[in-house]
């Protein structure tokens, strides 16, 4: 299988971010290599591009789109199925890492946009937040067919939880998704792909709901985060 594009992850790419300096070599590197873990099978370098790519597409509407760019990079950069608290540390590894390379506002909007990606449910005057929380649920609104392979990846990741364990926070995952007033805040993405989105959601929670069944389901008993949305 190739892999993604380096006209969207290539250190060009980056560097029209951060310049091109010994350090952000160093520290684009440092990302790509964190991207590639191999314990990686939604959240991969794969994933990174498509966001960056439906970023770029989105960022019309942004007043930051340097910053929603930025945090694109490092939204997963860390991602350990195990925990739950991987935005937040990866708000603090953009922190680190781009000290020196860019100004401290953007710093600070960039980690403001990564930890938004624990709940994608920006405010509604936040097109920063929309647009990176768009981009990365647009997997939401693919066919039927990339949906599955979008499942059955995050499942892949979550491979240390039973399946009773996992179809439980997984539910929990998906019924906050469709709680919400409006999946995708911004006016192309809204349009487009709020309804198979929906689709591809409520028939997966069906799906669930009756693997559950008929035992109860309610909150895990373990202390493993629930299973990632996007």
């Amino acid at each position: 299988m190739s892999g993604p594009p380096a006209s969207l992850v290539g250190f060009e790419v980056w560097a029209e971010l951060v310049g091109d300096s010994p350090t952000s070599r160093t520290e684009w590197a440092a990302v790509m290599d964190a991207w590639s873990q191999p314990h990686r099978r939604y959240h991969d370098l794969a994933h990174l591009a498509a966001v960056l790519g439906l970023v770029s597409q989105l960022d019309g509407t942004a007043t930051d789109p340097a910053a929603v760019r930025l945090a694109a990079w490092y939204h997963d950069v860390v991602y350990e199925p195990t925990r739950g608290d991987n935005e937040r540390v990866s708000a603090e590894r953009a922190r680190a890492g781009l000290r020196g390379l860019v100004p401290g506002e953007r710093i600070a909007e960039v980690e403001r946009l990564v930890l938004l990606t624990a709940g994608h449910d920006p405010s509604a005057d936040d097109r920063n937040g929309a647009v990176l929380c768009d981009a990365d649920l647009a997997v939401l609104a693919g066919p039927p067919e990339a949906y599955i392979a979008y499942a059955s990846a995050v499942r892949a990741e979550y491979g240390h939880l039973s399946d009773e364990e996992f179809t439980r926070g997984r539910i929990a995952v998906l019924e906050s998704l469709l709680a919400q007033a409006a999946l995708y805040r911004t006016p192309e993405a809204a349009r487009q792909w709020t309804a198979p989105a929906r689709a591809n959601l409520a028939t997966e929670l069906m799906l669930l709901r009756r693997r559950a069944a008929p035992g109860a389901v309610g909150p895990s008993s373990g202390a493993a985060p629930p299973p990632s949305a996007g």
